[in-house]
């Protein structure tokens, strides 16, 4: 391995972060240039003093990676201008009066996934409208859902890539850094979780999760060739009890000072979050630490 100490922009890049460089590239090989340095802004902890990453200065850094033959970026993409999500684009979709009662009035509920197309434009646009943190960019593997009981849409999910460091889980899980460096794509972090504000339907929230627990492994691995073993969330309390994440029997493991990998624009840099997990099964440790197999299919099979 090349020993040579890199600077860019007054920071030492090692041999050690051009390898982690590396496997981010290949772990995710679907992001654009920027969202990849975003992604290694976070890992390598390249921030401002106000905790913004320092992603013109990964650019940089990485297209002379790209010039010197170490790693090959991908190919530069058009800037797009992004897509307005209009108020009324669901408005049409809002009933004229509460939607209330028991879950039991209203099932089957599912959890049906929100294509590329004008569902995800939907989801989108009801996330902005009424999620605390809106839609922001998530990067890696994930999987937008509609909570839904027949025609009617009662909510909004989304799984996506889990934290990259944080301490409580890595002591309860008892792996490594190489382990986590090589696993970490089995954890899925619930990231945004919305129960429209027109349905008051008892018990929907708790229901949902156990609904998403008993479902995703299937749905990730038909999407992404892998099952995930664990799911993880983060619970603002300045705002939230956590109260359905208990209910549907998520392990509380303490609390976080951090921002979590969503909270990219240092929003809620100072609020308590409740770290709640969700085994998806039970030697799901065993599989973190690489003692036993996860669950895989080849996508030439499917």
């Amino acid at each position: 391995m090349d020993d040579t100490i890199r600077v860019f922009s007054g920071r030492a890049i090692s041999p050690k972060d051009i390898e982690t460089i590396k496997w981010a590239r290949k772990r995710f090989p679907q992001l654009s240039r920027s969202e990849l340095a975003a992604t290694l802004c976070e890992i390598l902890e390249w921030t401002t003093p106000a905790g913004r990453g320092k992603v013109p200065q990964c650019l940089e850094m990485l297209a002379q990676l790209e010039s010197e033959g170490i790693v090959q970026l991908p190919k530069l993409q058009t800037k797009k201008r992004p897509n307005k999500q209009p108020e009324q684009f669901c408005k049409s979709n809002i009933p004229g009066e509460d939607i209330i009662g028991d879950t039991r009035n209203y099932e089957p509920i599912i959890l049906d996934i929100a294509r590329a197309g004008e569902e995800l434009k939907r989801w989108r646009a009801y996330v902005n409208k009424y999620h605390m943190l809106g839609d922001k960019q998530v990067f890696g593997s994930r999987l937008h859902y509609f909570i839904k009981s027949g025609d009617n849409e009662l909510g909004c999910m989304q799984f996506s890539a889990s934290a990259w460091a944080l301490a409580d889980r890595e002591r309860w899980i008892g792996w490594s850094v190489e382990d986590r460096k090589k696993r970490l794509h089995l954890i899925v972090n619930n990231s945004r979780y919305l129960i429209f504000p027109w349905v008051k339907i008892k018990n929907l929230a708790s229901k949902a999760l156990a609904i998403a627990g008993r479902q995703i492994q299937e749905d990730w691995l038909r999407e992404y060739c892998y099952a995930p073993v664990l799911l993880e969330t983060f619970v603002d309390l300045e705002h939230f009890k956590g109260t359905c994440y208990k209910a549907a029997n998520w392990i509380y493991l303490g609390e976080s000072q951090g921002r979590g990998r969503m909270d990219r624009e240092n929003e809620y840099a100072l609020s308590r979050k409740a770290i709640f997990m969700y085994p998806l099964q039970k030697d799901f440790k065993e599989c973190l630490r690489g003692e036993k197999p996860y669950k895989v299919v080849n996508p030439d099979e499917q």
